[in-house]
């Protein structure tokens, strides 16, 4: 008897039945005005029938490296960033960026000095290796955005 009075207290309850507000969706999309191009970030798509390509079908930074690889160009420096002094507070290491944080990694200061450690330099104030205490900021050459979205 203990047992069945248990289990019925543990059984799942009817829950009232409540009317939730309807969702309506809403475009997302670039807006296309007529006279416009085609935006950078988005390609033509493939043809009804087709399988696309990588270029037709390519959106955002993907696109952008595909179409500077057709030019023979490398859309982004894969070069690593030379330190040439140990960055301080005052005069700290400039790390160029598009966005208002980077993640960099530091092998120390003199060049090589400690395994890769991982950690995000923003714009506004310098940050330090926790290793050789080396200093690094973002050098933010992107445009401005107000509502902080990514």
């Amino acid at each position: 008897m203990l047992f069945r009075a248990a289990v019925r207290s543990l059984a799942p309850r009817a829950l009232p039945r409540v009317q939730l507000p309807v969702a309506r969706s809403f475009a997302a999309s670039a807006f296309r005005a007529e006279g416009h191009a085609e935006p950078l970030i988005q390609g033509p798509g493939g043809k009804a029938g087709e399988v696309p390509t990588d270029l037709e079908q390519a959106t955002g930074l993907e696109r952008f490296e595909l179409l500077h690889k057709l030019k023979g160009e490398e859309a982004f420096s894969l070069e690593p960033l030379e330190v040439p002094r140990l960055g301080t507070l005052a005069d700290p290491i400039m790390v160029f960026s598009l966005d208002n944080e980077r993640i960099i990694g530091c092998t120390g200061f003199p060049v090589d000095s400690h395994d890769t450690i991982l950690f995000p330099v923003g714009k506004d104030k310098p940050t330090r290796c926790p290793e050789c205490g080396c200093a690094f900021k973002v050098d933010f050459q992107g445009v401005e955005h107000h509502d902080h979205h990514h």
